[in-house]
């Protein structure tokens, strides 16, 4: 198509106005950093902080997104130390109060990082651990396309793009790489990165960043690869005379070498830049009648600071599979500390804060000012506003779940088997809260009992797929992928399993659709995935995750499966409740109460740690009594129950989970030497603690159970045993301030029978009668 002059010119005049703002963005996102550093009062004397030259290198790249490129069903997932810009750009389209401009970290203003709960403007998605909000965006399209399956369409706003803002050194991070590989990434073509390839990580120029080796890494994933490297003014010299050796030369120039080009005056580039290959006379004679401003600005004219390169490479995005988009920047570009191998955390003195000012035409003692409201920088933010501006749907309500499911379990079984069976029950007895919950899990579906939900509901896919084997008399667990599947497997990676269920969990108050997510792995695996979950959880994300099986009651297993410190990490983690239940019906009860706190505000997270342990049901004495029943149920959802009372206790036996038939076995010797034992289930630790503080009035959970459960007039020593660190339970000596001997497992484990490695950590029931005589003695 031919170009008319008029055109031309107002793309030229665009192209005007859309600097004016950059810079202005540019501005307003240093002086951020700065007024928090250098003009606010700091009595402690700390460093605030904050990243001037990281964000400097993604202005171009954001106000080019945001005037011209998103639109409101877009997300976007920006990087951590970028939050300037994007604060700054949330204020010059009327978004953000100017107030919070120099509340940069301040309590209660504008966070260090993108947060979708605690800025003023929430984030489309909390970023500031590494590598975790640059996949984010991933996660959170299956989770669009998911709702869209299951609610239609219209209920997701759209089918926008899913943006991320990534800094090239987050590409170190593996879980990166176990997101963009897994299978399912590849058909998302709404997802497009632009990594910011300045070449620096917080303390070095990086020597060797190969943009060759990532764009293959890429390619062979699937994605498309587009790459923004060189701006108009590098193309106009690499077409003339000599611009071939030119252009040669900067690609085979080190980073490092390339850098230090940019700290050098117009003179020193004369001679340093044709360096001493074959190229160096035609470069010489090429840029010597290039004037020093113009050879300046032409050695860092890099793609990701052109708005022309960056319009014509966003142009070329393919919507068929995901795309990533390696553009080149400068770290610190515009500022004083531009391309300075130590320029992460620097932050500009007073001299070049006005040097700045001066060279970008605003009054430093008017930082905040904004343009004129009749002129084309106003006029095409107002434009832009009005464009992005989103109509936010009124959310959905999560069904009521059901508190009991009516059944009273007998025989032997397993917690983690009660998972499947408790799931596919929900969907039978409550199925409008069961069309709401999807599981998840990477490749261990069979192994963790969800074999026959996934039979029931089927596995999701975005498209219907053939199953070659449902005819086939042998196979157990059918295989149907459909878009109306609730079950969505992924590889064996952690990371990705927790990432998807933090932004399943999200939909509540992302697209107005809660989902009830429930993702089982291996209990040991929990720590590996623990950041990322916890990250989700931060951000609003409310799931459940489920660590089955656990512990060393996975005896032949060895050590390398058998879980020590989890049931500590269900009470630490924020945002979370955790159990531990011993029964079936336990299980029922803490998996109802926990999908009820899920997809609504105040709701909250879950940990469940189940095991592969064959339990007696009779041993959990469940009332008959409806009333009775129905207050055993409370007491196993708020923490703990007891489970035997002796007539005259002389001590109290604590357990949780899988070792309740040794505390019972342990108990009954202890009778039968005269020593009356009290046996109390926990089946969560974290609530139990809570209540504890409550009662002393540092937060705000009731504390009635413990007063049922440890009542003043029972005040008698304790032995704790569970099946991980003893440390977890060992605070509740201090409900009423008695003795107590703790055990657990402080050691690696290893192989053997289960009772032979209850013996080797001091679990068995003669350790358990043992502690208890010591203690009572």
């Amino acid at each position: 198509m031919t170009v008319t002059a008029e055109q031309s010119e107002r793309d030229a005049e665009q192209d005007r106005t859309l600097r004016q703002i950059e810079q202005r963005v540019l501005w307003l996102a240093t002086s951020i950093v700065d007024h928090a550093n250098r003009l606010r009062s700091d009595p402690s004397g700390l460093k605030v902080g904050g990243h001037q030259a990281s964000s400097a290198s993604m202005v171009t790249i954001m106000t080019a997104l945001w005037l011209e490129g998103l639109n409101p069903q877009d997300r976007v997932s920006v990087k951590p130390h970028a939050s300037p810009v994007l604060h700054a750009l949330e204020y010059l389209l009327g978004q953000l109060d100017g107030s919070y401009l120099p509340r940069l970290r301040e309590f209660g203003g504008l966070q260090s990082y993108p947060s979708r709960l605690k800025d003023p403007v929430p984030a489309d998605y909390s970023t500031g651990s590494v590598g975790i909000g640059a996949t984010a965006p991933i996660w959170g399209a299956l989770a669009r396309r998911y709702v869209g399956a299951h609610f239609g369409p219209g209920s997701t706003g759209g089918t926008g793009r899913q943006w991320s803002l990534v800094g090239d050194a987050e590409l170190d991070e593996g879980a990166v790489w176990e997101t963009v590989l897994d299978p399912m990434v590849a058909e998302l073509g709404e997802v497009v990165w632009v990594v910011d390839l300045n070449r620096q990580s917080l303390d070095r120029i990086v020597p060797t960043m190969g943009a060759t080796r990532l764009q293959g890494m890429f390619a062979a994933a699937g994605w498309q690869v587009l790459t923004a490297k060189y701006g108009r003014l590098l193309g106009d010299l690499f077409a003339r005379p000599g611009g071939e050796h030119l252009r040669d030369r900067i690609d085979e120039m080190t980073n490092p070498e390339y850098q230090r080009m940019l700290r050098r005056t117009a003179a020193e580039l004369r001679k340093a830049l044709p360096g001493d290959g074959p190229g160096a006379d035609p470069i010489a004679r090429l840029i010597a009648d290039v004037t020093d401003d113009d050879l300046r600005a032409a050695v860092r004219n890099l793609g990701g600071h052109d708005l022309s390169a960056l319009r014509s490479t966003f142009a070329q995005i393919d919507d068929t599979r995901p795309t990533v988009v390696l553009a080149y920047t400068l770290k610190g570009y515009g500022l004083a500390t531009e391309g300075h191998p130590q320029n992460h955390s620097a932050l500009l003195n007073e001299a070049q804060i006005g040097q700045l000012a001066d060279h970008l035409g605003v009054d430093p003692a008017d930082p905040w000012a904004g343009f004129p409201p009749d002129s084309a920088p106003a006029r095409l933010l107002t434009e832009a506003a009005d464009r992005l501006r989103r109509v936010e749907e009124a959310p959905a309500e999560v069904p009521e779940v059901p508190v009991d499911l009516g059944r009273t379990p007998s025989g032997t079984a397993t917690t983690q088997a009660a998972l499947g069976r408790a799931l596919l029950d929900l969907n039978r007895a409550a199925p409008e809260v069961g069309r709401r919950v999807v599981t998840v899990s990477p490749d261990v579906s069979s192994s963790t009992n969800l074999g026959g939900w996934v039979n029931k509901v089927g596995v999701w896919s975005s498209s219907e797929r053939a199953d070659w084997f449902a005819d086939d008399a042998e196979t157990i667990l059918h295989w149907r992928e459909q878009p109306s599947g609730q079950h969505i497997e992924l590889g064996i990676a952690e990371t990705n399993l927790v990432g998807l269920m933090g932004e399943l969990g999200a939909t509540w108050n992302r697209w107005g659709q809660p989902l009830l997510p429930v993702g089982v792995m291996y209990d040991p695996f929990v720590e590996r995935a623990l950041e990322p979950w916890s990250f989700g959880i931060y951000a609003g994300g409310q799931s459940i995750l489920v660590g089955t099986p656990s512990g060393v009651t996975l005896a032949p297993e060895g050590g390398a499966h058998q879980s020590i410190k989890t049931p500590s990490i269900g009470l630490e983690q924020p945002g979370c409740v955790s159990y531990e239940p011993a029964f079936v019906l336990d299980t029922e009860w803490c998996l109802l109460a926990s999908l009820a706190r899920l997809g609504r505000p105040g709701g909250s997270s879950a940990y469940l740690r189940l095991s592969t342990r064959p339990v007696d049901q009779t041993l959990a004495a469940v009332p008959a009594d409806p009333a009775a029943r129905e207050r055993r149920r409370r007491q196993v959802t708020a923490g703990a129950y007891a489970l035997r009372r002796a007539a005259r206790p002389t001590v109290t036996l604590v357990t949780l989970g899988a070792l309740v038939p040794e505390t019972l076995e342990a108990a009954d010797r202890l009778d039968g030497l005269g020593i009356g034992a009290d046996v109390v289930c926990v089946t969560s630790p974290g609530l139990l603690f809570r209540a504890l503080q409550a009662r002393r009035g540092l937060d705000d959970a009731g504390s009635w159970i413990l007063d049922t459960v440890f009542p003043r007039e029972r005040a008698i020593p304790l032995v704790t045993v569970l099946d991980g660190h003893p440390h977890t339970l060992a605070f509740l000596t201090g409900v009423n301030g008695v003795p107590g001997t703790h055990l657990g497992v402080t050691a690696f484990g290893q192989s053997g029978d289960l009772a032979g490695v209850y013996r080797y950590h001091g679990l068995d029931a003669d350790s358990i009668v043992g502690a208890a005589l010591d203690l009572v003695d």
